[in-house]
């Protein structure tokens, strides 16, 4: 099959999610120490002409990822419980809702409040602006530092690492085997976490030259232009990837390379092993649709 199949995912709970062309597959290890398997198909939506639209793009993978993430959650979580229950999309739904205000309450609205402060100190609002940008970032990096070191989170990151490194060894042309597998790195450039760190330094310099009166204005503008932030991040690290050997560009992927230093962590051979099942998954699902294409055509 052709290698330029572009495959990507995230950790779940005790195990690893893997996007291909159009399915999505989860592999987990349940309590009887097996690896459960559920694929999920990808939305057409997802896959349309406005996935090649620049910046409308970024906003679309966004959107996807907080859909598809969420429901490998919610399975992953079921599975690693030994629970059969399945959550109905009003659920995710609410789930989802639920965990973007916390979001956008925690690491945007709660830095403007916390730097009003500074605004009769430092009398320029370009500078209260930078504060709060700063204020952004550190609550970010303290919520990742403070989370890693729960238990849960802990094998999280380590399946996370393990994701990474079967991509790592796909994209190599590797035969997924947890020997060859294991010799990689941790770190990926294309990460999701990559992303989020991305987004909170570009909200740095847009919100920078955005006024902050009156208070109405200073709240509602964090919020709309999220999405607007969300896709210059995500073109400037698809620049990056494109145009690796650019030095400029290079330094776009070095913060989310740093920070993966705090979200990922040596898997054990487990652990790879459950992150090859779910990427050997989501290949055999794309090879099933090239062939069925071929065979029609």
């Amino acid at each position: 099959m052709d290698q330029k199949i572009i495959y990507g995912g995230q950790a779940v709970i005790e195990g690893v999610m893997i996007r291909g062309m159009h399915i999505v597959s989860v592999a987990v290890r349940n309590p009887k120490g097996t690896i459960s398997t559920h694929t999920v198909p990808i939305n057409s939506w997802f896959n349309s002409f406005i996935r090649k639209i620049p910046f409308v793009r970024g906003i679309l993978v966004m959107a996807e990822t907080l859909a598809i993430g969420m429901r490998a959650l919610t399975y992953s979580a079921n599975v690693a419980a030994g629970e059969d229950e399945e959550f109905g999309k009003g659920s995710i739904a609410v789930m989802m809702i639920l965990s973007l205000a916390f979001a956008i309450g925690f690491f945007f609205l709660l830095p403007v409040f916390a730097s009003k402060g500074f605004e009769s100190l430092v009398d320029s609002n370009l500078l209260a602006n930078i504060v709060e940008g700063l204020i952004r970032l550190i609550l970010f990096l303290l919520y990742v530092i403070v989370i890693g070191r729960t238990e849960d989170i802990r094998r999280v990151f380590m399946y996370h690492g393990a994701e990474h490194m079967a991509v790592h060894a796909y994209e190599n042309g590797e035969k997924l085997t947890t020997e060859s597998v294991s010799k990689y790195p941790t770190a990926h450039p294309r990460c999701g976490t990559a992303f989020l760190l991305v987004v909170m330094l570009v909200a740095i310099i847009v919100f920078a030259f955005i006024p902050r009166d009156p208070l109405w204005w200073l709240i509602t503008s964090r919020i709309i232009l999220i999405p607007a932030i969300a896709a210059a991040s995500y073109e400037a690290i698809r620049l990056s990837g494109i145009y690796s050997t650019n030095p400029l560009l290079k330094l776009i992927s070095v913060p989310g390379l740093v920070l993966q230093r705090l979200t990922t962590r040596e898997p054990d051979p487990d652990q790879i092993e459950v992150a090859i099942v779910a990427m050997q998954e989501a290949i055999s699902h794309d090879e099933m649709q090239v062939s069925a294409r071929q065979n029609s055509s």
